[in-house]
């Protein structure tokens, strides 16, 4: 249509403020829906804007791709349960890294088929290539290489979150020197081919990126992953707009910096939840690391109290503050629904009843909040580590729900424990302690909790939901 293509700018401009708006909604879980909303607007302007002002498009194909893309999206997002999102998150990351490379290696391939037909082509090292301006040979060079690495690294970070076996943390001094090697040896054949053109540096340079993108990952620790998969939805977007300048399309450089921006900004907010560096826990893992692998034998048996779930029932309904600590043992049980049923019950007796969430909680950023919004927890009732670490010691009941490392107070006392200096939700300090887990097991860092043998500490052992709807029957049983 002439009308689309004659405005074109400007339905780009009106999607780049849609897509603002929508970061601006997801900035918090009451505007959250809006923000989704808006950014959905975004894409179909974008979508539809490039389909109308592309020259002479194989329409059987693109709308092939868009409706098989469709079918499978919707299949995935109604089927997937909330335990498998942080590695369904970083699948999508590995899908848009993927997407740069086929698009930089059509646009080298498309000109390269120019240059054939060219008579201004040039001859450099016995290749031909079309005179593709050095800015262009530049954008291809960083959106290719860094679209591989989001490749690669986020289908590690897929198979490391989802337990698969192929996904294997590598570690050893060996690691360090070959990741240097592998990167060095890579940026060298992508600065020969942005000097020269020559293709077989740039099928060198995108072949050692995807394995770069592995090697890099590997050695992270699973602890580390929430960063990670947030430092790859960076990449992803840093990835898309290095391609959008290659395609000369303003919306998706636009779409691509603000995705970038954002993932690097949460990314850091993460690391300082963690008391860590970005290139500690990039490089970490690499480079010996802090993780430290406790022998059960060295250590004498600690003991632990343990309780049932009347006895919880029976400490909270008679408590006047009852703050929830959600974990991911609570995504695994799929317990979210019950613990909102509980909380509710609470409340109408008068218990006052909060959710403390920590940053690094789950597997991804927000998997916590996301897992309480299905709920339909209130929002007011749900407050940020800074919010209610105050109140920790005026509660009379914390319930932890197969959270671990974010309520471990060795970050606190503990000077030789890896996680030192890693600000927690301080739980330690209420005046009861209820702890749900499945067994004394280690959480996902694989460190001792010493919350667990806190005298003021109940054990609870068994699966999230199952032990929440005991509760909540046990509140109900004693007629309060």
């Amino acid at each position: 249509m002439d009308f689309i293509r004659d405005y074109a700018d400007w339905f780009y401009l009106i999607g780049a403020v849609l897509f603002i708006l929508t970061l601006r909604g997801l900035s918090g879980p009451k505007t959250a829906i809006a923000g989704n909303r808006y950014g959905m607007i975004a894409m179909a302007i974008a979508v539809l804007t490039t389909f109308f002002v592309a020259e002479n498009p194989v329409v059987w194909m693109i709308v092939g791709a868009m409706v098989l893309g469709a079918i499978i999206g919707i299949a995935r997002a109604r089927t997937v349960p909330m335990t498998q999102m942080p590695e369904t998150v970083a699948l999508m990351h590995s899908l848009v890294g993927l997407a740069a490379v086929l698009i930089a290696v059509a646009a080298i391939i498309h000109n390269n088929e120019l240059a054939k037909l060219d008579v201004g082509l040039l001859q450099e090292n016995g290749v031909n290539f079309h005179e593709m301006g050095k800015v262009h040979l530049f954008e291809l060079f960083v959106g290719c290489f860094v679209g591989a690495i989001t490749f690669t690294a986020s289908v590690f970070a897929y198979g490391k979150l989802a337990a698969k076996k192929w996904a294997k943390t590598i570690s050893g001094a060996w690691v360090k020197p070959v990741q240097a090697l592998i990167f060095i040896t890579m940026f060298a054949a992508g600065i020969h081919f942005f000097l020269t053109g020559n293709m077989t540096s740039f099928w060198a340079m995108t072949g050692l990126a995807l394995v770069f993108g592995w090697v890099w990952i590997a050695p992270v620790g699973g602890g580390d992953m929430p960063v990670v998969v947030s430092l790859l939805n960076s990449f992803s977007g840093w990835a898309a707009a290095g391609i959008g300048f290659t395609l000369e399309n303003n919306m998706l450089i636009v779409a691509g910096s603000l995705v970038g921006s954002s993932g690097a900004i949460l990314s850091y907010i993460m690391c300082k939840a963690m008391n860590r560096s970005i290139i500690n826990v990039l490089f970490g893992g690499a480079m010996g690391g802090t993780a430290v692998v406790v022998d059960a034998g060295d250590k004498a048996p600690r003991n632990h109290r343990s309780g049932s779930a009347d006895d919880a029932g029976f400490l909270m309904s008679n408590a006047d503050s009852v703050v929830i600590v959600p974990g991911y043992g609570m995504a695994q049980g799929r317990a979210q629904n019950a613990v909102k049923e509980l909380a509710n019950l609470l409340k109408e007796q008068g218990v006052t009843v909060r959710f403390a969430i920590h940053p690094v909680a789950g597997r991804m950023p927000g998997h916590m909040n996301v897992l309480l919004a299905e709920a339909d927890v209130p929002y007011e009732d749900i407050l940020e580590m800074d919010e209610i670490n105050s109140d920790f010691p005026a509660t009379d009941v914390v319930l932890v729900i197969g959270a671990n490392d974010v309520v471990n107070p060795a970050a606190k006392d503990d000077p030789s424990s890896p996680i030192y200096g890693m600000p927690i939700l301080e739980a330690h300090k209420a005046r009861t302690i209820m702890v749900i887990k499945r067994s004394m097991a280690t959480g996902y860092a694989g460190l001792d909790n010493d919350l667990f043998y806190n005298d003021k500490t109940m054990m609870i052992f068994g699966d999230a939901k199952k032990v929440v709807e005991d509760m909540t029957k046990a509140i109900n049983g004693n007629g309060h």
